[in-house]
């Protein structure tokens, strides 16, 4: 898949089939969001791999959209990790492009595959669920699997919409 095709047709895939996501997919996946830029090449993200469907289920009971946590194959549970952080915003912005590259790579693979924000209302629930030292913030949750259908569509804003001004 072309880079700029895979941008132009990722849409967020909220409905899985059973079949599992292999573990050399899985991997692909956390290691195309290692690759995102960050400042300073700090790296400031942590992933958290969550295939056990009992642990699933209590990251489900966390959020409005459980449904697409418990369908899902795989979740992963990407945390910014405050001990690496340098600066507040760059950190943060750094975790949006792991993010974004970790979709991508999924949808590179032929996988499905959601940003789940909403669950951030719950962030230290999640993070006590999962067991971990208070360093690490939820960042988002990302629901992988195999698409249960395909052919989504999504508009855009036009660019002059969007571009305040040219110099």
């Amino acid at each position: 898949m072309e880079l700029l095709e895979g941008i132009y047709t990722r849409r967020s895939v909220r409905n899985f089939t059973a079949e599992p996501v292999t573990r050399e997919q899985l991997l692909e996946v956390l290691k195309a969001g290692s690759w995102a830029p960050s400042g300073l090449n700090n790296q400031p993200w942590r992933f958290v791999v969550v295939s056990d469907t009992g642990k699933k289920g209590e990251l489900a009971a966390l959020t409005r959209y459980s449904r697409i946590l418990e369908e899902a194959p795989v979740a992963v549970a990407v945390f910014l990790d405050h001990a690496s952080m340098y600066h507040d915003t760059k950190d943060h912005q750094a975790v949006g492009a792991c993010l974004q590259n970790m979709l991508l790579a999924a949808h590179a693979m032929d996988l499905g595959a959601v940003w789940l924000g909403e669950i951030l209302k719950s962030a230290e629930a999640v993070r006590l669920a999962l067991g971990l030292p208070e360093n690490l913030e939820l960042m988002a949750v990302i629901a992988i699997g195999h698409p249960a259908r395909s052919g989504q569509r999504s508009d855009r804003k036009q660019l002059e919409e969007l571009v305040v001004k040219e110099f």
